[in-house]
């Protein structure tokens, strides 16, 4: 007779287990406990090549990544990520916001623009409602607000000031006016410098952040004849949208250069996740059909995205139920809570807002603006003004589950099981699965 183990409480609601959805706190499997979506690995996307990588158009005229690093690419046309060069260069002895722009922020600009035609620098909008990156801003904190003006005091940290969105739009609207000063040589521009009559491939634009952004400037440009383009960014993202938009537009790029940063690694990897798509072809057709601006779920898609968590989670489960995966985990694996898979509500939603991103968002990163549809019908729900992921359909623990305790009984219940001693029946959390 084994006696029963401690455990962090699970949900059994009806007879079976519903997931975890404690006192209106995301599921742990999903998001922390402040409502921010977990981070996975992606740097191992580009570990291979840590400062530039090019694509070029061979005989065959798909892209290929070269096998060549070089510090200064040959192109005629660079899209710069905004913040991303903010956050690379330092104040050093800056003390004003005008310092900052005249001996670090310009500077920068003109070594860029050196030996190029033409030079995009691209910024995240910050909309003021309808945000599907308010919940990630908010949780990065708050940071105190601050006046943006040429005589103005640099923050001495530099990193507190831009946690706040309306410190960062501040900013990048100053850094922006002092490049549209910017005197250049002959045959030189900088975004509309000399101005341009046709900007109608650039705006109206309504992507709201940079990665995406970088893309409508990258098609522009190649609509107005660069066939070498570099994009300076350290959101791997942008890698991807930027290999897509090369395979996209082959025949009329030559080169397309990236340059990038690494991230931090985090929980499940999308090196694990390339493993088991691997392991798992079957699944190809689904994310197919998730990126192709599908107007809903298609078909089919949840059950074979079940089974590829399924494996993602267990690579051995012969199982095709999350559900049914989270109980033999929890119950005679003893895993942890935030090392379960998602509930199958939960995940249904989580691949919503994965169809929402990769096929409406993603999907339309070379259109300045996009036709998109309600966030609420694709994982998000309205809370004020301000989008919130609606993690689950699932009823909150408190108002489903009246008890969470289980038993580690492998065989007997005696009296030293917790069920007993609690009066209770033993149900499917139980390691003896009610049984007894």
């Amino acid at each position: 007779m084994a006696t029963g183990r401690a455990k962090a409480p699970a949900v059994l609601g009806d007879g079976q287990i519903i997931g975890l959805w404690q006192g209106g706190m995301p599921p742990a499997d999903v998001a922390d406990a402040m409502g921010v979506s977990k981070k996975t690995v992606q740097s191992w996307i580009t570990k291979w090549q840590k400062e530039v990588s090019l694509t070029t158009r061979p005989r065959s005229g798909r892209p290929r990544l070269a096998g060549k690093i070089t510090d200064a690419p040959h192109v005629t046309s660079i899209m710069l990520d905004g913040p991303a060069v903010v956050e690379m260069l330092k104040p050093g002895g800056s003390r004003t916001f005008q310092e900052y722009s005249t001996v670090v922020f310009i500077p920068y600009i003109e070594s860029q623009l050196e030996y190029r035609s033409r030079l995009d620098l691209v910024w995240d909008c910050y909309l003021k409602s309808g945000s599907l990156k308010a919940t990630v801003r908010c949780n990065r904190g708050k940071g105190i607000r601050r006046s943006v003006t040429a005589s103005g005091p640099l923050p001495s940290n530099l990193q507190n000031f831009l946690r706040n969105s309306d410190n960062k739009e501040k900013l990048f609207s100053f850094l922006s006016e002092q490049v549209m000063q910017l005197v250049v040589k002959d045959k030189k521009q900088v975004l509309t410098v000399p101005p341009r009559k046709d900007t109608v491939n650039l705006a109206p634009c309504n992507h709201e952040e940079a990665d995406t952004r970088m893309m409508v400037h990258a098609a522009d440009a190649l609509e107005c004849g660069h066939r070498r383009i570099l994009i300076c960014t350290v959101d791997t993202n942008a890698v991807i949208l930027a290999v897509a938009v090369a395979n996209e537009r082959s025949e009329v790029l030559d080169d397309l250069w990236l340059t990038f940063g690494i991230g931090k690694n985090r929980l499940h990897s999308k090196k694990a996740a390339w493993a088991t798509w691997n392991a798992f072809p079957e699944v190809t057709p689904a994310f197919v059909s998730l990126a192709s601006t599908p107007s809903e779920l298609p078909d089919g898609v949840l059950s074979t995205l079940e089974r590829f968590i399924v494996l993602l989670y267990d690579r051995t489960s012969t199982c095709c139920d999350v559900n049914v995966l989270r109980k033999k985990l929890f119950s005679r694996k003893s895993r942890s809570l935030e090392h379960l898979p998602p509930t199958r509500a939960a995940l249904e939603q989580h691949i919503k807002r994965a169809a929402y991103q990769a096929g409406h968002i993603w999907g339309q990163a070379a259109i300045a603006f996009v036709s998109l549809p309600s966030p609420s019908d694709w994982g998000w729900t309205k809370s004020g003004e301000e989008l919130e992921p609606l993690w689950t359909t699932l009823s909150e623990v408190s108002k489903s589950c009246h008890e969470l305790i289980s038993c580690g009984c492998r065989k007997h219940c005696g009296g030293k099981c917790r069920c007993k001693k609690a009066a209770l029946k033993c149900t499917g959390l139980c390691a003896c699965e009610g049984d007894c």
